[in-house]
């Protein structure tokens, strides 16, 4: 244990130290007294505030945000853009401004800024991190008791769970080629990419900001072979837009009740703004900023219906890509090194160290026939698989104090982020922090809503566990 834990304080402990994590525990230790709050992150990596999407060492895997967009301080817009002109931020590789100012960072470089914020909580004791995994639960006389990998126990007095994203799952159709050597089944695994050959084709699964990212690595490689890149409908998450003014639409006043009307009034805002001179970013721009207006707005079933029929469009809009790792993406689809195909893999058959796919091509009765060496799965993680997958959240579930969501993006949750219990009440005692909410928040991946998110959580805790103290009396 730290030799700086408080046992007379009340206990937060905080399962998964990735961004959203790191975010609650940073908002949290600015507004409580470090005397009568303890705050415990459980996360394996040896550096809070990397997660799934910070860790990757690859210069080429960006922000997709420029700068000034970018904080862990939401009181305070500027504070990353003043971080990265400061004399503790790393050197750039060349090529991450663009011609307009705006810096497009290596993800890891945020981490590093993230790291640095915590820095003076994690030193005075105020944040304690355990470097391990929570690998089950148990309610003793009714407080929770969280025991991790190497057996130690925890108490504690609130739970807030900023699990990881799982890996993607595997798609049926390629069942029977888990475990082979051909199928990378996670991207972002440390070194998954580094035993792709120069010369082996290599089919992406995904054309989202993931497959973006894949084809950027093995670009910088010098990769030599045909890289087929295959998703559902081949559509490119975006590009950035111009600097412009804001859109005049409006979504938030009088929200929609369907996912209908919903598309009705975007398209009636995008021909308003296209006559005003305006690019459609603006109008996606004000859908991220009244997101949850929108979302909440909108009942379970026609939920339902945005994600099955709209989900795809929203992602690729909003998704937007960095314009470096865009010009290496079009310029290696114009120089035919990169192939986009609109499909799916209807057979999928290991010969040898190969694997031959049938692929059924999107508005064609053909079906193609490609032999790879590398099938890269860049579909996103596989949310309404968290609890199967994560023996802490499995104990938690036996327990009835979680349960999934009914759209299958996470983890079951009130208006305020306390967790639903297999029941149907909130349990104030567990809290959700970060994507695993978003069944009921709506948008929780893009950082402004993670950092804001965090700012709430971190409220509720503060005012049910203590009285707040302003954040700049804590603030490092």
């Amino acid at each position: 244990m730290n030799q700086h834990f408080n046992r007379t304080a009340r206990q937060v402990t905080i399962v998964g130290g990735g961004l959203s994590g790191a975010a609650i525990a940073y908002h949290l230790a600015r507004r409580t007294d470090p005397a009568r709050v303890q705050i415990t992150v459980i996360e394996p990596r040896a550096v809070l505030g990397q997660g799934l999407a910070y860790s990757t060492s690859d210069p080429e895997h960006r922000l997709n945000v420029p700068d000034h967009k970018m904080s862990l301080a939401t009181d305070d817009p500027e504070d990353f853009h003043r971080w990265l002109h400061s004399p503790e931020a790393p050197a750039l590789p060349s090529g991450s401004a663009t011609l307009r100012g705006e810096i497009f960072a290596p993800r890891a470089v945020f981490a590093t800024y993230v790291a640095a914020r915590l820095r003076p909580y994690l030193a005075s004791g105020q944040i304690r991190h355990v470097q391990g995994s929570a690998a089950s639960a148990r309610l003793d006389a009714g407080k929770l008791i969280v025991r991790t990998e190497d057996g130690d126990e925890i108490a504690t007095d609130q739970l807030i769970l900023s699990i990881t994203h799982p890996t993607p799952r595997i798609p049926a159709e390629l069942a029977a080629l888990a475990g082979h050597p051909a199928l990378i089944a996670d991207a972002y695994a440390p070194g998954a990419l580094d035993r792709i050959a120069a010369r082996e084709r290599v089919l992406v699964l995904g054309s989202g900001l993931t497959g973006a990212d894949v084809v950027a690595t093995l670009a910088r490689r010098g990769h030599l072979a045909r890289i087929d890149m295959l998703s559902r409908h081949g559509r490119f998450s975006a590009p950035h837009g111009p600097v412009q003014a804001e859109t005049s639409g409006d979504f938030a006043s009088r929200p929609q009740k369907t996912a209908l009307g919903l598309l009705r009034r975007v398209r009636a805002v995008l021909r308003a703004d296209a006559a005003a001179g305006l690019t459609w970013h603006a109008a996606f721009d004000r859908l991220r900023a009244q997101g949850p207006a929108i979302w909440s707005a909108l009942p379970l079933i026609e939920r339902r219906r945005f994600l099955r029929h709209l989900r795809g469009l929203w992602d690729v809009h909003r998704f937007r890509i960095a314009p470096q790792t865009h010009e290496t993406l079009q310029k290696a689809i114009a120089g035919r090194r990169v192939l986009p195909l609109a499909g799916r893999i209807a057979t999928a058959e290991a010969i040898g160290g190969q694997v031959r796919l049938g692929i059924n091509l999107r508005k064609s009765a053909d079906r193609l026939t490609l032999e790879v060496d590398r099938i890269v799965l860049a579909t996103g993680p596989s949310h309404s698989d968290v609890i199967a997958r994560s023996g802490f959240l499995s104990a938690l579930a036996a327990l009835g104090l979680i349960r999934a969501d009914d759209l299958g993006l996470g983890l079951a949750t009130a208006p305020n982020g306390a967790a639903l219990t297999a029941d149907g009440p909130a349990d104030p005692r567990i809290l959700i922090g970060g994507p695993l909410a978003r069944g009921t928040v709506g948008e929780l991946m893009g950082v402004p809503e993670v950092t804001g998110w965090a700012l709430r959580i971190a409220d509720l805790v503060a005012g049910r566990l203590a009285t707040p103290v302003p954040a700049t009396v804590a603030a490092g």
